[in-house]
């Protein structure tokens, strides 16, 4: 499959240098990515516990576990951390990291240092964003729309944009790495159309985080100084614009949605070609699907605007965009399912979430719709549906594409498998408690049941218990994996340099992989995903 030659460093990342102070000044990319797996699943698990409270909260129509204003500051801090130090850098910071030289043929990304700074920033903005949530609390929600958040709310808004604006710093000195890695580091050989699919997804990712966050981190910032000295931004009554705002954080905020799916695409495509041992059907079509799909994300962000008072003509051409991003949304799912036609299916647990991404993804895709139909949704806006269509891509999509990607890469990561039948049962728990979770939202949207509202009418009732029944599954689902996973690295059964079968240089070498990857740099003689044809497997 490639040629390569030399032999292999005889110690891995994980056994090199085992002091704290070596992983804290650590350049290995690998490494790295460890050290932000382990931040973002802390982040996780609080953000999960201020969803818990939630729903906690939704059981009954009264307020009785939170006050008002806890109740909005709990939904904020659950935003706020899933948003920004979750779904954002989840993907791309961890598996990007640690896959896409290896993919490549590379021994490291393109600036180490650079990569080692990223990390560092993303913990000092989390760690800030964290306290001014917990000591004091902000109740704007994760969008902080004016002039509320300038101007009215109680809460440490201006702490909270800081920690999110040097968090944007994070993300676009990991945009930068990888991009610059995947046009520079590339082995002999590895041309474009030899990319794996998720180098392909990366770098369309990497795209959009260098071009929009910029626009967030100046929006949040003109908010900061709006607040703390008075300047007429975006307030009416210091002759301000409050929908400037809107534009120019949905500008960043919709093509984000992608910085969060696109990754999970890639994920998914190799999940699906490796257990169905087939070669991705249509790869040049699925490969600028996810450049068509960063370049439309950027032309769509008044379809959250379609009830603020823009005019019919432009919401009439935001609608028009918003069903044209979803072809090449569309052309990934049905070569997916090409993938698989006739191929030799293993139904393991990454596959399994792989298939759940699938199934989540349409019906957070085709509900996307609904919603990109003027009439429908000013009916719906600001509704439970916008929740569950929310969560259908960004839960449904990003999280279980993270833990399929965790389940397949574990093995590469350390060495160990886990067991398999409780990767499968986690698999099927998240999926059902998933979507008893936020499939009753759709219904209680549709019959009016608003967002962000702790008190409702009691004949809402029955639909959040059910709701609140599901998040205990999917709770459960998410803790199982933590369990089995940490179980392996000492129990779990030594894994090979493939255990899968799969196709990718990543596949090629030791697992877990050697400090430096590569002994010599490898030559790329072969397509991607050079599975045989399925008349040659007869």
């Amino acid at each position: 499959m490639s040629t390569i030659t030399g032999e292999m460093p005889p110690r891995s990342y994980l056994r090199a240098g085992p002091t704290i102070r070596s992983w804290l000044l650590t350049t290995d990319h690998k490494r790295i990515a460890i050290l932000y797996l382990v931040t973002i699943t802390l982040f996780f698990l609080i953000g999960s516990v201020a969803a818990g409270l939630i729903r906690l909260e939704l059981v009954t129509p009264r307020g009785d576990l939170l006050s008002h204003d806890g109740y909005n500051k709990t939904f904020t801090l659950h935003g706020v951390i899933m948003v920004w130090f979750f779904l954002v850098p989840s993907i791309p910071t961890t598996f990007g990291n640690f896959l896409i030289p290896l993919m490549i043929g590379a021994r490291d990304l393109a600036f180490p240092r650079l990569n080692l700074a990223s990390w560092y920033l993303f913990g000092l903005g989390g760690l800030f964003t964290l306290y001014a949530l917990v000591a004091g609390g902000v109740d704007t929600g994760w969008t902080f729309y004016t002039p509320y958040s300038s101007m009215f709310s109680n809460g440490h808004v201006i702490a909270v944009i800081v920690g999110v604006f040097v968090v944007g710093f994070s993300s676009i000195f990991t945009a930068i790495n990888l991009m610059v890695t995947t046009h520079r580091l590339r082995a002999p050989g590895m041309t474009w159309f030899r990319l794996p699919i998720f180098v392909w997804s990366h770098y369309a990712t990497s795209v959009v985080m260098l071009l929009a966050t910029p626009v967030l981190s100046i929006t949040l910032l003109l908010v900061a100084l709006e607040r703390g000295l008075g300047i007429g931004i975006f307030d009416p009554a210091l002759g301000g614009d409050p929908l400037l705002f809107q534009h120019l954080f949905w500008f960043y905020s919709h093509p984000a949605v992608y910085i969060m799916v696109l990754p999970a695409m890639g994920v998914v495509t190799e999940l699906v070609t490796a257990f169905s041992k087939n070669r991705v059907f249509g790869y040049k079509f699925v490969a600028f699907a996810s450049i068509a799909i960063a370049a439309i994300g950027f032309l769509v962000w008044g379809h959250h605007m379609f009830t603020s008072g823009q005019s019919m003509y432009a919401g009439f051409v935001f609608s028009f965009l918003s069903y044209a991003v979803a072809v090449p949304s569309a052309i990934k799912v049905y070569n997916w399912a090409a993938t698989l036609h006739k191929g030799q299916i293993e139904l393991a647990a990454p596959l399994l979430y792989a298939l759940g991404f699938i199934a989540l993804f349409v019906i957070g895709g085709t509900t996307g719709l609904v919603l990109a139909a003027l009439a429908v949704d000013v009916h719906v806006h600001d509704t439970y549906f916008v929740v569950a269509h929310f969560h259908y891509i960004m839960v449904g999509g990003t999280v279980t594409a993270f833990f399929g990607a965790m389940h397949f890469w574990w093995p590469k990561m350390t060495g160990r498998m886990y067991p398999e039948f409780w990767g499968r049962l986690a698999a099927l728990t998240i999926f059902l408690g998933f979507n008893l979770t936020f499939f009753p939202q759709f219904v209680l949207g549709y019959l009016g049941m608003p967002r962000r509202y702790h008190e409702y009418p009691p004949e809402f009732q029955i639909l959040h218990v059910l709701s609140s029944a599901g998040s205990m599954a999917l709770a459960a689902g998410y803790l199982l994996p933590a369990c089995y996973l940490l179980w392996s690295l000492r129990y779990g059964a030594r894994a090979g340099s493939n255990p899968w079968g799969a196709a990718g240089l990543e596949w090629t070498i030791a697992s877990p992989p050697p400090t430096h990857n590569f002994a010599t740099t490898p030559t790329v003689d072969f397509e991607a995903y050079a599975y045989p044809a399925p008349e040659a497997r007869r």
